[in-house]
């Protein structure tokens, strides 16, 4: 049995991890490090051990201090979680050699699907279908330009050793195919240690489907549906979603019984996904095998009713598989999508700072995985991934609009993210008709409100809905409210300024409050009527989707719509010129 569990990973995986160990009456151990100290993770385990000062490669990335951190704690296994240490076959044997429970495969099967190469010998031995390439030892040049005449372009140059898209090149014309090679094996080399390459022929404009595995040690395998994982960036995946959109019986049939077979080829035990490409002929081919829990598993867990960790852990100790291959039934739909800290108007870099704001999402068939908290700071040294936001509906296009909802009302902010950049996908016709592929964000033109700053009519809400929010605060602290916070004039309009710091130029807001309740806000030249009735402001008569707004004395908070907004203020007392020109954007 186990009876401690040490995670050793951060974040939203480490915290989903323990939430099942603690509903099995098992002990939880987090590890942490100085950059870590204000993590949920952290202080929801029932003991946490300090594995160093920030960097990955010191703490989590650490055998031997993960193993130290297991032997003061007291923990009888160790769940890797994904990333980090979770495909280091050296790390499994690791475990396994002190005497502690390694929640995931056995070291071999690590190491067999650890290289792209050897894995696909592996699969094509085993009947998996594979697409066509070149992955054998002779690294040379002129070998490798051998093989893609014989394979036909475009093709795909590929680390060996790697995932994540490092290391790969597509090559369309072949003169470029040597400078691709070079490339690949520089960045394949600082990744991944090793500069082996493959080859593969390049499916253009396929899907990207998954298949969940799962193995007991008694030998029993079946797979638990598959995910579609097409739409990616830079090859990392922004939305997961189960199932395909696409998918008929006898298609998950043949897949899923080649993802089983890849499994049974290297014994496998515990959870497992097995990737393929799918093309528009409905041929599939093996891509790699992810030997860990994967980010979107919560997709599978919505339309299959069962907890992944829970079975791995139970696995892990031993125990048989409870359900059969006829035994897995899905149900409805689910979609999910990674929430970063990155900036999409400054090509999607990594962003790092203090959480001013952090609200979860909800609604019906809503579900986030979160890993922060308001108050903490996101640190460079890590994934930029903060939370998984999905949903659950009985079809795919209540699931989009579920989780479209569940974004709209999610605020976080601080350091730069991605929100509205995920909402602007979702809502895309493209993704909503289910007819998104590897391509789609190259192919399809984006609503790009998320790359754009303000609108003068949002800049004129925001003002309007400070008002009232500073008349509410003197309502709770005095029990009255002055005139201009009233609203109330005894010349029938009582004006004020709102200034905003955009950029070099400062942007007004004049809004002028009618005894009636009217409110006519001014920026620039463009001019709006807010109403309030029953609690819904209206702009020019169209009522506006607002699901977070707070203030500081410094800035403004405020999600509208697809957008989220934080804006830095100006004190009435700051600037204040008649006539100065709104500078913010317009679509």
């Amino acid at each position: 049995m186990i009876t401690s569990l040490l995670v050793a990973n951060r974040g939203e995986v480490a915290l989903r991890i323990m939430r099942t160990a603690k509903a099995q009456g098992i002990a939880t151990v987090a590890v942490y490090t100085d950059a870590d100290q204000d993590s949920p993770h952290r202080h929801f385990a029932d003991r946490a051990v300090n594995i160093g000062e920030g960097p990955a490669g010191e703490s989590y990335l650490s055998i031997e201090t993960i193993l130290r951190a297991a032997r003061e704690s007291g923990a009888d296994a160790i769940h890797p979680g994904y990333g980090f240490l979770s495909e280091r076959a050296d790390f499994a044997e690791a475990v396994a050699a002190t005497g502690l429970t390694f929640v995931g495969p056995p070291a071999k099967a690590i190491d067999a699907m650890g290289n792209k190469a050897a894995a696909k010998r592996l699969m094509l031995a085993a009947n998996v279908p594979c697409v066509p390439g070149y992955e054998g030892e002779d690294q040379s040049d002129a070998r490798f330009i051998e093989a893609a005449a014989d394979i036909g372009f475009p093709v795909m140059v590929k680390a060996a050793a790697g995932g994540g898209g490092r290391g790969m090149r597509l090559v369309h014309d072949p003169a470029d195919l040597p400078e691709a090679l070079t490339l690949a094996r520089d960045e394949a080399r600082n990744a991944f240690g090793s500069d082996e390459l493959i080859l593969e022929k390049a499916v253009i404009r396929p899907r990207h489907v998954e298949v969940q595995v799962f193995a007991d040690s008694q030998g029993n395998t079946i797979h638990l549906g598959e995910r579609d994982c097409s739409v990616q960036r830079r090859h990392q995946k922004v939305v997961e979603e189960a199932p395909c959109p696409i998918m008929t019986p006898e298609l998950r049939a043949r897949m899923g019984e080649a993802a089983v077979n890849a499994a049974r080829a290297v014994d496998y035990v515990g959870a497992g996904t097995v990737e393929f490409l799918l093309d528009e002929s409905g041929a599939f081919y093996f891509l790699e095998m992810n030997t860990r829990l994967q980010v979107e598993h919560p997709v599978t867990e919505l339309i299959t009713g069962l907890d992944l960790v829970a079975l791995q852990l139970d696995v892990a100790a031993g125990k048989p598989l409870p359900l059969t291959q006829d035994d897995v039934r899905l149900t409805g739909h689910a979609i999910e999508v990674r929430l970063y800290a990155e900036d999409p108007a400054n090509d999607f870099l990594p962003a790092a700072g203090t959480v001013d704001v952090w609200r979860e999402g909800a609604g019906p068939g809503v579900r986030i995985d979160g890993g922060i908290n308001q108050g903490q700071t996101i640190s460079p040294f890590y994934d930029p991934m903060v939370a998984k936001v999905m949903a659950h509906g009985p079809d795919r296009e209540s699931a989009r609009k579920r989780l479209v909802d569940g974004l709209r009302d999610t605020a976080l902010f601080g350091p730069s993210n991605n929100r509205d950049f995920l909402i602007a996908v979702l809502s895309d016709d493209t993704f909503a008709a289910g007819e998104a592929t590897t391509a789609f964000l190259d192919e399809v033109a984006l609503d790009e409100g998320y790359r754009r700053g303000p609108t003068p009519e949002q800049l004129a809400l925001a003002a309007v809905l400070d008002i009232d929010r500073s008349a509410r605060a003197a309502v709770a602290a005095n029990g009255y409210l002055n005139d201009e916070l009233l609203g109330w004039s005894s010349t029938g309009v009582a004006r004020s300024h709102h200034g905003f710091d955009l950029g070099e130029e400062p942007v007004w807001v004049q809004v002028e409050t009618h005894n009636d309740g009217r409110r006519v806000a001014t920026c620039g030249d463009v001019s709006v009527v807010i109403t309030e009735d029953a609690c819904q402001y209206r702009l020019d008569g169209e009522i506006q989707d607002i699901r977070y707004f707070n203030a500081n004395e410094d800035r403004l908070w405020l999600c509208l719509g697809n957008k989220s907004l934080s804006l830095p203020r100006l004190k009435a007392s700051s600037r204040w010129r008649r006539g100065t020109l709104c500078s913010c954007s317009r679509p």
